[in-house]
Order: structure tokens, then C-alpha cells, then sequence
């Protein structure tokens, strides 16, 4: 027994060394068109720090209901902007897991597929319950906090009555697909095992309407987003030359959009 534990250890050992240079190497080629290269490296760098920024602004706030509208009704631009950020940490998530999970799927296709598709699945949930946060929030304006308690505690007996909504049926996905998604990027080479095991702590991080900064375990699951994610854009950003006059035209015509529908967009 112990005169075969140091090779198998070294086999093991030359496995992770082989699957790292497979995926470097097939990595290496022309970047899959969508989302591309740059797209890629900003949201895997801003979705992960917009989501921690997001945390850390309502962390000094209970994480539940109803300390969370009452800590709207006493700092209402500093939980805006606290869950601003998470929603959009969320929404630039998508182009980064699937970028992920593409560097994944060279070396193992499956992995990269069903980690992948869980949890960007699982990020509609998410963008779906910051709408019903938004609408909460802002019905506290007019209608007073605590007819905003009882009626969100009416939701709540109403969603978990609810025989079956894509949302309420989807909602599992994103905590088994942090997991998929993080043992497909260790055994694929994309990720070490290391921020491997730092990816899959986004398991942790909770689900639901109303949910705030809950310590330490949000802390824990966005800093080990950032862990996995952040150096991969920034490895991304490096590989390749800048944009060009084409790119730079675009990204100031989707400027000019935002800022367009910002000042004239709907109201209600």
C-alpha cells in the first residue's frame, strides 16, 4: 500500500498537469464568437465585484424580511443601490458563466453544458426575485411599512402555495449548478483546485425575495466567485490585442443606448 501511494500520487499529479495543458492548448485557438473575447473578461470581472460590492453596501442590515424594508424606509439610496448592484453583478453573470463554460466544455463537453446551462438558469431566478424586491421597495414609498409587511407576508403563504411556477420549479438549479459547474472546471483544467473549490461556494449564497447580506455566508460565496472569475478576465483581457476602431464604435453606440434610455425610457 504504501509503496504505491507516491506513484499514484504522481499519476495523479501528471493527470491535473495533462487536462491544464489540454485546456491551455485549446484554449489557445480563435475565442468562440459570442460572447467573445472582451465581453467575456469585463463580465467576468465586474459580475463578481458588482455582486460583492452589492453584499458588502447591506451588510450592516439583518438579511431578512422584514428588516429589509425597514432598512429601505431609513436608507433608501443606500439599499437601492445596494441590490442595483447585486442585480446587475447578476445580469453580467450569464456572459461570464457561459464563457466559463466554454473554456470548459474544450476539454469536457458535458461539464461545461449542464454546469453551464444550470447556472445561468438559475440567474433568471435570481433576476426574476430582484423584481419583486424592486416592487416592494417601492410600494413601501406609498403604501407605509407595515401594510408592506403584511402584504409581503401574504406573498410569501401565496409562493409557497403555488403548485407549480418556472420560477418556484427552477430556483434548485443554480445551488446544484455551482457545483456541476465547479467540479467541470477542475476536471476539465480550466480552473485549479483551488478556485475550483472557491467557484462551488456560490452554493452558499441564498435564494429568495428580500434577501440580504447573510453573514458570513454571502461574504464567503461572492469572495469565492471573485477568486475563480476575477484573474480569468484579467488572464482574458491580456491575450489578445485591444479593440479595434470597429469595437470602440460599437461599445460608444451601446453607451449612448443606455444613457438614451435612461433619459427617456419608459416610466411605468
Amino acid at each position: 500500500m504504501d509503496a504505491t501511494a507516491p506513484g499514484r500520487l504522481s499519476q495523479w499529479r501528471r493527470t491535473i498537469a495533462d487536462r491544464r495543458a489540454a485546456s491551455t492548448a485549446a484554449n489557445l485557438g480563435p475565442q468562440p464568437p459570442f460572447p467573445g473575447r472582451w465581453v467575456g473578461a469585463v463580465a467576468l470581472i465586474g459580475g463578481p465585484a458588482l455582486l460583492m460590492a452589492g453584499i458588502l453596501l447591506r451588510v450592516q442590515f439583518h438579511y431578512f424580511f422584514p428588516d429589509q424594508l425597514a432598512a429601505y424606509t431609513t436608507h433608501p439610496t443606500l439599499v437601492t443601490a445596494a441590490y442595483a448592484c447585486f442585480a446587475c453583478g447578476n445580469i453580467l453573470l450569464w456572459p461570464a458563466i457561459m464563457t466559463l463554460a466554454q473554456r470548459i466544455a474544450a476539454t469536457a463537453p458535458l461539464w461545461g453544458l449542464w454546469g453551464g446551462c444550470m447556472v445561468i438558469t438559475g440567474l433568471f431566478t435570481r433576476t426574476f426575485q430582484f423584481g419583486t424586491d424592486h416592487l416592494a421597495f417601492h410600494l413601501t414609498d406609498s403604501l407605509g411599512l407595515q401594510s408592506m409587511i403584511n402584504g409581503i407576508d401574504h406573498y410569501y403563504v401565496a409562493w409557497r402555495d403555488t403548485s407549480w411556477h418556472p420560477f418556484r420549479s427552477l430556483s434548485g438549479t443554480i445551488f446544484f449548478g455551482w457545483v456541476v459547474l465547479a467540479i467541470g472546471a477542475y476536471r476539465s483544467g480550466a480552473l485549479g483546485l483551488g478556485r475550483s473549490i472557491a467557484l462551488g461556494l456560490m452554493t452558499m449564497l441564498a435564494l429568495g425575495t428580500l434577501k440580504g447580506t447573510q453573514i458570513p455566508q454571502s461574504i464567503v460565496a461572492a469572495g469565492g466567485l471573485c477568486v475563480a472569475l476575477v484573474p480569468m478576465g484579467i488572464s482574458l483581457l491580456r491575450s489578445g490585442p485591444p479593440p479595434s476602431r470597429r469595437a470602440l464604435i460599437w461599445i460608444a453606440v451601446f453607451v449612448c443606448s443606455l444613457v438614451f434610455g435612461a433619459l427617456y425610457g419608459p416610466r411605468g
